[in-house]
C-alpha cells in the first residue's frame, strides 16, 4: 500500500511541476508579444465606435494589475510590483512589470499546489465582487485562461489594426522554445 501511495504522490508532483512549468511558460507568451508587436499598435484606437473598447496597452495594463489583486487578495506576504497606468505605461514597462508579476504568480501557485500542511497560500480571491476559492487547480486554471483570453484578443485587435503579430512564427504555439525562454530545462510533458 505505501509503494502505491509513492506512486500517487509522484504523480500529483509532475502534474503539479507541469501546471508550474505551463504558468511560467504563459509570461513567456507575453513577452514575446510585447518582443513582437509593433509599437504603432500600442495605444492605437480600437475599431469601432470611439471609447469604446481597451487599447492593447489597456489590455496588458489590465493583465498585470490583475495579478497585483491576486497576490494582494491570496498572497499578501508576496511582494508586488507597482502597478500599470493603463493611459501612460511603454512596452517595455510593461514588459518589465509583467515579468515581475509573473514571477511572483508562480511563486503564489507554487505554494498553493503544495501539499505542504503548513502552505501559506490556502484560498484563491480574483476580487471582491466574486466569491473566494480554496488554492488549487482551479486556480491555476482561471489564471491561464484569464490571460490566454486576453492574449487572444491582442491577437485579433493587433490583426485588426494592422499590425500582425506572430503571422509568420508558430509563436504563442511554439512551446518548446517558449519552455526555453521562461528558464526551463524539462520541456512539456
Amino acid at each position: 500500500m505505501a509503494l502505491q501511495s509513492q506512486g500517487t504522490h509522484a504523480a500529483l508532483a509532475e502534474i503539479r511541476d507541469s501546471l508550474l512549468e505551463t504558468y511560467a511558460c504563459n509570461d513567456a507568451m507575453n513577452q514575446l508579444i510585447l518582443t513582437e508587436l509593433d509599437p504603432r499598435a500600442w495605444r492605437a484606437e480600437p475599431p469601432g465606435k470611439k471609447g469604446s473598447g481597451r487599447t492593447i496597452a489597456a489590455i496588458f495594463a489590465h493583465l498585470h494589475n490583475c495579478r497585483l489583486n491576486w497576490l494582494k487578495n491570496s498572497a499578501p506576504h508576496l511582494r508586488r510590483p507597482a502597478p500599470l497606468d493603463p493611459d501612460r505605461c511603454t512596452i517595455k514597462q510593461a514588459a518589465a512589470a509583467h515579468r515581475m508579476s509573473g514571477a511572483q504568480c508562480v511563486c503564489m501557485l507554487t505554494d498553493a499546489l503544495s501539499a505542504s500542511a503548513n502552505r501559506r497560500v490556502t484560498k484563491f480571491s480574483r476580487g471582491s465582487w466574486a466569491q473566494v476559492w480554496p488554492a488549487g487547480a482551479t486556480m491555476f486554471a482561471y489564471m491561464f485562461s484569464h490571460e490566454a483570453h486576453h492574449r487572444g484578443q491582442i491577437l485579433m485587435l493587433a490583426h485588426q489594426l494592422g499590425h500582425r503579430v506572430l503571422d509568420k512564427t508558430p509563436g504563442v504555439w511554439h512551446w518548446e522554445k517558449l519552455w526555453k525562454q521562461a528558464g526551463l530545462t524539462t520541456r512539456p510533458r
